[in-house]
């Protein structure tokens, strides 16, 4: 696994015009869209994942449920990765939890557009950093961590986490969750995509080292 390396991150950079990275093309939207609608279904799906967790886990499922929290911060990175837009992980995570809220009625409620927002930010933030030039794998596990930690406070704040003795246990778990499952699993999940050549009318498909 390489770092964000001042070779990998030069050898990882769009050769788009200067400029470029901030306009968006209806290509660009469709794509987001499509990504969001999809991962609603599949964070979904990872509601039951997190709740039959629990049960199994029986009194520890309430914390052992975290290690997938990660899960919920994918989409992110991958909509920032292929299109390389502002907002392009913001937008996603949340046309994913509108999905999840209205017409997969989510538990949660419109409160998840909210946390969905934060993570999405979170997320967002290394890439912005980078001007969304940069995609080693060290970018990709600092966008799932700070999405986690990100996120973990809302949350906190929400389920009244906050003075309890597993505290701190909790947020450790998520920012490992987020970096490795979140952050790592995406760069994977980028890496695949990207070489199948579907994305190659996308910005990422200018890059000649995204399929590295």
């Amino acid at each position: 696994m390489s770092g964000d390396s001042a070779a990998p991150d030069s050898a990882a950079r769009n050769t788009a015009a200067p400029g470029s990275a901030t306009r968006w093309s209806l290509r660009d939207l469709m794509l987001v869209v499509v990504l969001g609608v999809v991962f609603g279904f599949l964070y979904w799906a990872l509601v039951q994942g997190w709740i039959a967790l629990s049960a199994l886990a029986g009194p520890f499922g309430d914390l052992v449920q975290h290690v997938l929290l990660g899960g919920w911060l994918l989409v992110a990175p991958l909509a920032i990765a292929i299109v390389r837009r502002p907002f392009a992980g913001v937008v996603s995570e949340v046309i994913a939890s509108v999905i999840e809220v209205v017409f997969l009625g989510s538990a949660v409620g419109p409160t998840l557009l909210i946390a969905a927002a934060i993570q999405g930010a979170g997320s967002e933030l290394p890439f912005a950093a980078g001007r969304y030039r940069s995609y080693g794998w060290v970018r990709y596990m600092l966008s799932g961590a700070l999405g986690a930690g990100a996120v973990f406070f809302y949350s906190a704040f929400r389920s009244g986490w906050y003075g309890t003795d597993l505290f701190w246990t909790r947020f450790v778990i998520q920012m490992l969750s987020g970096a490795i499952v979140g952050g790592l699993l995406a760069k994977v999940l980028v890496l695949a995509i990207a070489r199948t050549g579907a994305v190659d009318n996308f910005a990422i498909g200018r890059d000649t080292a995204a399929v590295r």
